[in-house]
């Protein structure tokens, strides 16, 4: 008897391929209970039925290497678990390098892999060919061999994952269209389809090449476009070994992926083509392929010929180019979707197939209990805003990042599609005096200064080659001097409302009910106690307050702030805090006490210039009537002022550990402010300075940054940041967490390690304790005051009163040696003179 069509569902998931399968499967395996899957055709049919099957799990970052790790735990355990073999091969997989810089690339991979306990073997061009014997090595360095990795069958990996789904109790219905997405204020309600409607307490958009669309629905954006993808499989041959490992030739931009007596070849070409109709990627495509592509198949199998001689005896049995999701930088959107407080996302994966165990297993994580279990930033669909998801940004980048796959994967490499989209006021008068710009959020930031003839380029490589001479020379005069840094991309929040400080001192950690004027510090933390925001908030007057963070970190932080507002409101429906009161307790109705809180960006109505450096006061009293004086101006306070004739908010603080000034300006003052404080400094030596300086000298400082040296993996016990948190205000978010690590104590805690050689550092480097690896780099850079590469790490704390501490980059080991505090003014005498 077939099943009547669902009126209700407590988690509908939007889509049928690997990706919403495994949530699927990884849901009701966790124990969730009345969960549905629909899917508009047939399991698989998408981006998923075409797909290579690779699998290959080693990523740059730890976290997301664990991800893929978590893929291939359950692909060794799925058939047995579900009774459907997946057809997982795990042959392992061989990433070679034929030219120095891309090995160079891999010695960085392999101290990241021995960070994390991750196994990964750099060998010969002999051993190479003794693994793989279809392939000439004569110009091959070497090679890295990843012995459990390999290859899965896509269609059997998607039955398997569905087979378990319903073993476990879900439901899944083909042939079932979603036409809308009913919506009451911040939630979905329904979700319509051509069978009648669902209500749905979640909704997961795991629509693949049609997740934009279903976005749509719900009135958000979603910034997954889709793109041209295509590989070859050749004839059949007995030449070619059985159980031969995945094979990738970046260099050459292409892999092979064995299959039964044959060879699929692919690769990320130079260019691929778009596919970007305005309606969105058509419904009843699910099966579609595009005609081949001859050209852009050359510039990936002449390569692979040079390298695979093979190639050249066998025919092509069949041309795959297939429509794949990917999104403006090529990585996976996952997370909640902003604006909607039930409406999930996960899709965008170029490689879906080797992901969907872990990314699956992550999303059950974040519905289930808000939290992924590990920091996927990286991933985070908060990472975009309205302009990624805009159709010729989305797609113009999605080109270009899909161009990037196979790239050298340069140190402070910027993309160069859709470039000069949000610009300063200052822009024009930066590159007119040598800026090299990068770009965050949109943002055209200067990240260094071309002067005395230096080209006015960026340069890579594995080095930083020319920048003792740029970036050098800005870290000394900040050191020395006097400096203006553009900060304008700062992300900018006003709250306010009558309930504005009980909100944050609910929000924050740290104590912000101060006297209008003052500034704080401080983490906004999750009920773990992870932290999930670093930001400055400022107290403007009694009922209104600027919240300050990163260029990049606004609708992140923008959600977080948005959610708990609304769990302010709920939790404080009969309590409530005014400014100076003590908590009044009892029932009190809306027509009594609503919350009143309002959140606004203000970001494009203030520029913001950073004067700072130990002669940055001589400058700053040139041209303004405030008394500016230590005494008059403390640190870490606000105050009003006038530049010339225009208004400022200057707030005494630095981000390189510098005496100094934010200095906060309405757009239309912008010019003028750097005009005449430029004109000014010219007598004390006033310098331009980029972003690149400000993480070098920050570095010296052990000033943390967000998504690197501080995550919801960490919390600020680990961090040092716990002589923020006040303990005597009140309930904050995380409290309970925090009070219980304050008990028990930690078992890692963050550290700042100065290398005695002169190691080029990023982070991502291993760090070693008698011979073994006990911790990996979260930042890295050269101190250019203390004349040494310096590196942030969280190391275990039964070892971090040994001395004997070594960091491994690019095959190269130094002997580091953990400083106390900082490594530049541990005293902080410069930031409070």
């Amino acid at each position: 008897m077939e099943k009547q069509f669902p009126t209700s569902a407590n988690i509908v998931i939007i889509g049928g391929g690997v990706i919403g399968t495994s949530i699927a499967f990884h849901l009701v395996r966790s124990g969730v209970k009345d969960v549905l899957l629909l899917e508009k055709s047939k399991l698989t049919e998408g981006a998923t039925w075409h797909a290579a099957g690779l699998v290959g799990q080693f990523r740059s970052q730890q976290n997301l290497m664990s991800l893929m790790n978590d893929s291939v735990k359950l692909f060794d355990c799925l058939f047995e678990e579900t009774g459907q073999d997946p057809s997982w091969r795990k042959v392992g997989s061989m990433r070679i390098a034929s030219s120095s810089d891309r090995w160079k690339e891999l010695q960085k991979s392999y101290s990241s892999a021995q960070a994390v306990g991750f196994e990964m073997n750099m060998i010969t061009p002999a051993e190479a060919r003794e693994i793989y014997p279809l392939m000439e090595v004569d110009d091959l360095i070497g090679a890295a061999f990843i012995p459990d990795d390999g290859h899965i069958d896509p269609n059997s990996l998607t039955q398997a994952y569905a087979k378990g789904f319903r073993q476990y109790g879900g439901r899944i219905i083909e042939d079932v269209m979603v036409k809308d997405l009913m919506r009451n204020d911040r939630r979905i309600t329904h979700v319509v389809t051509d069978h009648g409607n669902i209500e749905a307490q979640t909704v997961v958009n795991a629509g693949g090449l049609w997740a934009r669309q279903v976005g749509w629905m719900a009135g958000v954006e979603i910034p997954a476009g889709v793109v041209e993808h295509q590989y070859l499989v050749t004839e059949k041959t007995d030449q070619i070994p059985a159980d031969l490992p995945a094979f990738r030739d970046p260099d050459g931009g292409y892999y092979a992926k064995p299959e039964p007596g044959a060879l699929a070849i692919g690769g990320w070409e130079k260019v691929t083509k778009k596919v970007n109709p305005k309606q969105g990627f058509p419904w009843e495509h699910e099966r579609h392929l595009f005609d081949s592509n001859m050209d852009r198949l050359e510039e990936i199998l002449e390569p692979a010929m040079r390298r695979l001689p093979i190639l050249g005896e066998v025919g092509i049995r069949t041309i795959i180019n297939g429509p794949i999701p990917i999104s403006p930088d090529g990585e996976p959107i996952m997370g909640p979707v902003p604006g909607v407080d039930n409406f999930f996302a996960a899709c965008a994966f170029t490689s879906g197939i080797a992901a969907s165990g872990g990314a699956g297993k992550a999303a059950a994580n974040w519905i289930m209990y808000g939290d992924p279990g590990l920091d996927l930033w990286a991933f985070d669909i908060r990472r975009f805003g309205g302009l990624h998801a805009g159709q010729e940004f989305l797609h113009d980048r999605a080109v270009e990042s899909y161009a990037q796959y196979y790239a050298v994967h340069w140190p402070g490499e910027e993309l160069e599609s859709a470039r000069n989209v949000r610009r300063s006021p200052l822009y024009q008068a930066l590159k007119n005096q040598g800026a090299v710009f990068g770009s965050k959020f949109g943002w055209e930031r200067a990240n260094w200064f071309a002067v005395d003839g230096i080209e006015q380029k960026d340069v890579f490589g594995w080095d930083r080659p020319g920048q003792q001479m740029s970036v050098g020379r800005e870290h000394k005069a900040a050191r020395e001097g006097v400096v203006m840094i553009d900060m304008s991309s700062f992300t900018k929040f006003e709250i306010s409302g009558r309930d504005a400080c009980g909100f944050l001192q609910y929000l924050a950690v740290a104590n912000v009910d101060k006297a209008p004027g003052s500034a704080t510090y401080t983490q906004l933390c999750n009920e773990k106690g992870g932290i999930e925001a670093d930001v400055t908030i400022m107290r403007r007057n009694k009922d209104c307050f600027w919240l300050i963070t990163g260029s990049g970190l606004g609708v992140r932080d923008r959600d977080w702030i948005e959610r708990n507002i609304q769990g302010f409101k709920l939790r404080h429906s009969d309590t409530w805090v005014t400014d100076g009161e003590q908590r009044q307790q009892g029932h009190k109705g809306k027509e009594d006490h609503e919350v009143d809180v309002v959140l606004r960006d203000i970001t494009s109505g203030y520029g913001v210039i950073n004067l700072a450096g130990p002669l940055s006061r001589q400058v700053l009293e040139k041209v303004t009537d405030s008394d500016i004086s230590h005494d008059q101006f403390a640190f870490m306070s606000t105050r009003e002022i006038r530049i010339g004739y225009a208004p400022a908010i200057a707030y005494r603080v630095t981000y390189i550990g510098e005496l100094g000034w934010e200095l906060y300006i309405p757009t239309e003052y912008m010019l003028y402010v750097f005009e005449v404080l430029q004109k000014a400094g010219q007598e004390f030596g006033i310098t331009n300075a980029g972003y690149r300086a400000i993480d070098s000298l920050r570095l010296e400082k052990r000033y943390l940054a967000w998504g690197l040296d501080i995550t919801p993996d960490y919390n600020p016990f680990e961090a040092g940041l716990q002589f923020l948190i006040d303990w005597n205000k009140g309930d904050f978010i995380g409290r309970e967490a925090l009070a219980g690590i304050r008990q028990r104590g930690i078992t890692q805690k963050l550290v700042c390690l100065e290398l005695e050689e002169p190691l080029s550092v990023f982070g991502g480097e291993a760090i070693f304790h008698d011979g073994m690896p006990v911790a990996q780099t979260t930042s890295g850079n050269y101190g250019y005051s203390v004349g040494k590469s310096l590196v942030l790490a969280y190391l275990p704390t039964n070892i971090i009163a040994e001395t004997e501490f070594e960091v491994e980059a690019f095959g190269q080991r130094s002997k580091a040696n953990l400083i106390k505090g900082c490594a530049y003014d541990p005293r902080r005498l410069k930031i409070l003179s």
